[in-house]
């Protein structure tokens, strides 16, 4: 019997909820790793909204920018829920979605409205099966909640009394989302696919927008009774999804999948992943093993405007984070340097891997056509962005 499918998908969560070992109580999302498979090293196709949604859901890559800001999926045809309801499903959606300008056009049965928790429960108590439910949380999007004490920041900050209160309003959204997931949780019916998962890294500087593993590493817990419960170390990319929920819907696998079913016997030897426009433009691409990341970024300096606003940015700000310059190539040894801080790109003893990172890069780009290897990538007609020389999001855009 095909299983009903719920997608749960948060918004700027990377893996900070307490089953991946931080201080930060999610007691509902730890039940649900407890009782499934928690995947300890899963990564988005990018470490931005809508080009990490789209490929999870099309198990493929190619979308470049913000739907809310004039991009939209390459082929909406792409999209799963085409095939599951060819399969017979029910499908629904609620809460964000962040693929599409306007969600109608996705091809959803039923786009529902109300509180996002307490109408996916409904919805669940009632359905008619098989189903797929895609519900989108936003929790833990800035801006978080005021009036926290203090919190731990990410590792990757200096520990300050700014950023332990930045990091409190995060920790206080985590609680958030953990509540409306066990609301949803509640009403799951037997026979049912649960994935929980993100969209990238906290809206942090440093991770979210970056090819780093804290913008790229996300939480992915799957229960199912077609998995075993226990925690994965395997390399896994969100593209992986699709062609699992194909296994397990018994539907054909489509030509266009890039991932591998997780309950295949392969495991990736590698994962990759694009950046192309935020708020403002900023190429970018990488390929991770479990050894090694390499970056290569195609434009100069850090785009300020694609760094979340927040006092931790002001404080950055204030200590001269604008005069950052990235390096165009970045390789990390992830066994050593596992915050990603010291590049090897010119130490002579690593140049056998960075030769064999950039050429597994290049051959990724080539079968992909991405567009990036034939010069800038133009945004839509229409579309809004802000200038790479801006410090803010929030600052005037130019249409293109």
């Amino acid at each position: 019997m095909a299983p009903n499918i719920l997608y749960l998908h948060s918004h700027d969560t990377g893996r900070y909820v307490q089953p991946y070992g931080h201080a930060i109580v999610t007691p509902n999302i730890q039940r649900l790793a407890d009782a499934g498979v928690l995947y300890r090293q899963a990564f988005s196709a990018a470490p931005v909204c809508s080009p990490s949604r789209a490929a999870l859901l099309t198990g493929t890559f190619g979308m470049q920018g913000l739907a809310h800001r004039g991009w939209r999926l390459p082929d909406p045809s792409r999209h799963i829920v085409h095939p599951l309801r060819e399969a017979g499903y029910t499908t629904a959606m609620i809460g964000e979605q962040h693929v599409m300008p306007d969600a109608r056009e996705i091809g959803y049965d039923a786009i529902l409205v109300g509180p996002v928790a307490e109408t996916a429960a409904d919805f669940l108590r009632s359905a008619r099966e098989p189903f797929f439910l895609s519900v989108g949380f936003t929790e833990t999007h800035r801006p978080f909640p005021t009036g926290a004490s203090e919190a731990l920041p990410p590792a990757h900050l200096p520990d300050v009394p700014e950023i332990r209160r930045d990091m409190a309003g995060f920790v206080a959204s985590a609680r958030a989302l953990d509540d409306a997931v066990g609301t949803v949780l509640e009403a799951v019916p037997d026979n049912t696919l649960v994935i929980l998962t993100t969209d990238h890294g906290v809206a942090f500087p440093g991770a979210k927008a970056t090819l780093t593993d804290r913008g790229i590493g996300v939480m992915l817990i799957i229960r199912s009774p077609g998995f075993e419960r226990r925690v994965a170390d395997e390399l896994v990319s969100q593209i992986d999804l699709y062609p699992t929920i194909c296994e397990l819907a018994g539907i054909e696998r489509p030509a266009w999948l890039r991932g591998r079913s997780l309950l295949g016997a392969g495991r990736n030897d590698a994962v990759f992943a694009e950046m192309t426009y935020h708020a403002a433009y900023e190429p970018q691409r990488a390929v991770r093993t479990t050894r090694y990341k390499y970056i290569r970024r195609y434009a100069d300096g850090l785009v300020l405007a694609n760094v979340d606003d927040s006092p931790t940015k002001d404080y950055l700000l204030a200590h001269g984070l604008e005069r950052q310059r990235p390096a165009r190539e970045q390789l990390y040894d992830l066994v050593l340097d596992s915050g990603e801080a010291a590049n090897l790109a010119d130490d002579p003893a690593h140049a056998p891997a960075l030769v064999e990172l950039r050429a597994r890069l290049d051959a990724w780009m080539e079968e992909l056509d991405d567009p990036l290897r034939h010069g800038p990538v133009e945004p839509p007609a229409g579309a809004r962005l802000n200038l790479p020389t801006q410090r803010s999001a929030e600052e005037p855009t130019v249409v293109a």
